[in-house]
């Protein structure tokens, strides 16, 4: 590995953060103006200018020794510290609030770009870590960044390194971007499958405007006449504990929790349309016989109800033996009248069952979902042959969705792996040609 110089941001930078500006009152923050960057305003490496709080040009004029420009490197010293934002785009007038550090090189001795990565990187991470480990003060200090050390290969390496770099964020920012739009796509064709249907021509119906005699008016709006509609609790399958939640109190102790054995689901392993296998609790043999009541069972539906209240997902089919616990609703449905997925794709967005939620809990925040509140919504009873077909596209745009996101978590352990070889000096970075000239604000 190449030992490169290095220089502290003290020796090399102009680094200045907002002093006074205690808080802004609020008739102080103005529809239009100056723009005011706070930490709520980075994203993915840089400042989304469309969530920016605007301020009064005099407020403007009195920060003068914070103004922005486009190549600026911006870093959060309060709340969630360390999160960095390379400028670009910069509208004419923007100021900082008083959570964020301004960066520039002031001796040339190194590329924006460059530190942009070095600070998004372990390196800094693991200053942050020494120096701000255990602190109750949630604050990074002036005196306390100007340590940091920025690694200094020579500028042509630099450049070369942050190209690389730059390279593999793009083909990153495209992914996340294809995966956006599938899921908006995905949030439509939901929309569309789950109030007109698919016909037996493969084709969704006509919308109602234009054929109002396909469709009939229910107590969750507007669905083709050939559906149904039921509570939940209609639709379980004809077994024991079809819906269950618990054990509670003294059936199962903290301390009968052991480290290998027989999975005990919890709130972790229950996310959007996503189950998780990765089990950090478990019960004895001994243990899961006593609360077999409580056993999952392959394609169960699963609905957190307590802390992230309303995440749902469907049990795999190789769940094999496992318990539910009381901080979920587990769900068996019968497999002759609905499709797990589309229960759970319900439960997860369908606005009749977040109306019904709400006026459940009178409008406020639900901080847990009562068993009658689960048995009594309303869900669309829909011929099976015409939930296969809705489920095949279900399925269609879901198997994109995960080939994208595969795809991106590949390219971000890529990125993750060439940030750690690159500006460690571990891999040398041939420069073959004369480096294209950087913009001299980077």
């Amino acid at each position: 590995m190449r030992e490169w110089p290095t220089t502290t941001i003290k020796e090399s930078s102009y680094l200045k953060g907002r002093i006074g500006w205690q808080g802004l009152r609020a008739d102080e923050f103005l529809e239009e103006g100056p723009y005011l960057i706070t930490g709520t305003d980075f994203s993915s490496g840089k400042i989304d200018w469309s969530n920016c709080y605007h301020v009064s040009e005099w407020r403007f004029r009195e920060a003068a020794y914070i103004h922005v420009k486009d190549g600026d490197i911006l870093i959060t010293k309060d709340g969630t510290i360390g999160k960095v934002a390379l400028v670009s785009n910069c509208p004419e007038k923007a100021v900082l609030n008083s959570g964020i550090f301004l960066l520039r090189c002031k001796d040339g001795s190194y590329s924006h770009w460059f530190a942009y990565y070095v600070l998004t990187s372990e390196i800094f991470s693991d200053f942050l870590r020494k120096y701000l480990n255990g602190s109750t003060i949630n604050h990074l200090y002036q005196n306390v960044f100007e340590r940091f050390c920025v690694p200094l290969p020579d500028r042509k390496v630099q450049q070369k390194i942050a190209r690389i770099l730059k390279t593999i964020d793009r083909a990153i920012e495209k992914t996340e971007a294809l995966i956006d739009k599938y899921q908006q796509i995905k949030a439509g064709l939901m929309h569309d499958l789950f109030t007109r249907g698919i016909g037996p021509d493969g084709q969704l119906r006509p919308p109602r405007e234009q054929a109002p005699e396909l469709y009939q008016e229910t107590p969750i709006g507007w669905i083709p006449g050939e559906w149904g509609w039921e509570p939940l609790e209609s639709l379980l399958a004809p077994v024991p504990n079809n819906i269950r939640s618990g054990p509670f109190g003294s059936s199962l102790l903290k301390s009968e929790l052991v480290e290998n054995g027989i999975p005990f689901l919890g709130i972790d392993n229950i996310h959007v349309e996503r189950f998780v296998d990765d089990f950090r609790r478990h019960v004895s043999e001994k243990k899961f016989l006593e609360l077999s009541r409580y056993a999952v069972r392959a394609r169960d539906v699963v609905i957190t109800i307590m802390g992230t209240v309303g995440r749902s997902a469907v049990v795999p089919d190789d769940i094999g033996r496992a318990l539910s616990s009381k901080h979920l609703w587990t769900m068996t449905f019968d497999s002759e009248v609905v499709v797990p997925e589309l229960v759970c794709w319900q439960l997860n967005y369908a606005p009749w069952v977040k109306s019904w939620f709400r006026k459940e809990t009178q409008g406020g925040i639900m901080d847990a979902i009562q068993s009658q509140t689960l048995r009594t919504v309303v869900l669309p009873v829909i011929p099976m042959e015409e939930q296969d077909r809705i489920f095949r596209g279900y399925i269609t745009i879901n198997n994109a969705i995960a080939s994208e996101e595969k795809k991106l978590r590949k390219l971000c352990k890529e990125k993750s792996g060439l940030m750690h070889d690159l500006l460690t000096g571990k891999v040398p970075v041939q420069v073959e040609q004369e480096e294209e000239p950087e913009a001299a604000h980077v």
